[in-house]
């Protein structure tokens, strides 16, 4: 388990209001009520932080038009720029925690190229309806929106897609996901491994830990490993460009070598300093997205 991520996490969950709490809850749940600690840990598990509220207004998209899609239990917020001409369409997705105005640097660097990017809050996320989610749920959004628009008669030039997303977009193209191009910013190798370091922490057992993952492959009817590169990079045959800082302290940089070796169509961009998040705004990754996109 990459340590650097421990300690960012672990980090960051002590600054939310109510994590002690909730870790010495869910400890005292784990030695008196096991199943209890199970569901809470779930719950938990799948509640995006920070909280969706804090991104509802996107104040930077107030000129875009927008629109919501039902979505299983949530729903979909898209956004569009003012109405131009016809012109291929690029999605663009946001990461765990994330939200659709992340992505805009990258939205312009596309407008610049002549393309026109859709941008997406995903379930339980900025606009979005829903209050949890999950790896599984996110790659179903992926191939409901894609299906979608090709329905309304719209071409998917690609998909740029960052972090968690960035996972479940490779796993969607791996069966089949009818676009022409894909863009995995920063993404993450293992979900199995993000359970491991969710348990540490907020100091699960091995016990509660396994439970929580069972719970959450028989609900969504997919095991976690079927997410990893070593899985789904074979059955990849789409032109994909993977970004990874070296320094982001997420996600390891090991992560984007798994995908690039497991992808044989794959080209690896490393940068520096740039962490986890900067590379959304870097001009030269905006650039460099761009032109991959554009072919």
């Amino acid at each position: 388990m990459n340590t650097r991520s421990l300690q960012t996490a672990s980090a960051y969950y002590q600054s939310v209001p109510g994590t002690r709490w909730l870790r010495w809850a869910l400890g005292l749940s784990e030695r008196v009520w096991p199943a209890l600690a199970v569901r809470g840990a779930l719950r938990l598990f799948g509640t995006p932080l920070p909280p969706k509220w804090l991104h509802r207004s996107q104040p930077a998209l107030s000129t875009w038009h927008t629109e919501a899609w039902s979505f299983e239990d949530a729903s979909l917020t898209l956004y569009q720029p003012p109405p131009g001409p016809h012109q291929p369409l690029v999605v663009l997705l946001h990461g765990w925690g994330g939200h659709a105005s992340q992505m805009l640097p990258l939205a312009e660097a596309l407008m610049r190229q002549g393309l026109r990017p859709l941008l997406v809050d995903l379930p339980a996320h900025g606009r979005s309806e829903g209050s949890t989610s999950n790896l599984p749920q996110f790659a179903r959004a992926i191939e409901y929106l894609i299906a979608r628009l090709r329905q309304q008669d719209h071409t998917v030039r690609g998909v740029v897609a960052h972090s968690l997303t960035a996972n479940g977009l490779a796993y969607a193209a791996a069966r089949g996901l009818p676009v022409e191009r894909l863009v995995l910013l920063a993404p993450p190798a293992s979900p199995h491994e993000y359970t491991q370091l969710f348990a540490k922490v907020f100091g699960l057992s091995e016990g509660t830990r396994a439970r929580l993952q069972q719970r959450v492959e028989a609900r969504e009817g997919i095991l976690m490993r079927q997410f990893e590169p070593a899985a789904v990079g074979p059955r990849v045959a789409l032109p994909t460009l993977i970004v990874h800082d070296r320094e982001d302290r997420i996600n390891r940089f090991a992560d984007a070598l798994a995908y690039r070796d497991a992808i044989t169509s794959a080209r690896l961009i490393e940068t520096s300093g740039l962490g986890h998040t900067r590379l959304l705004r870097d001009e030269a990754v905006a650039a460099a997205v761009a032109a991959h996109i554009s072919g």
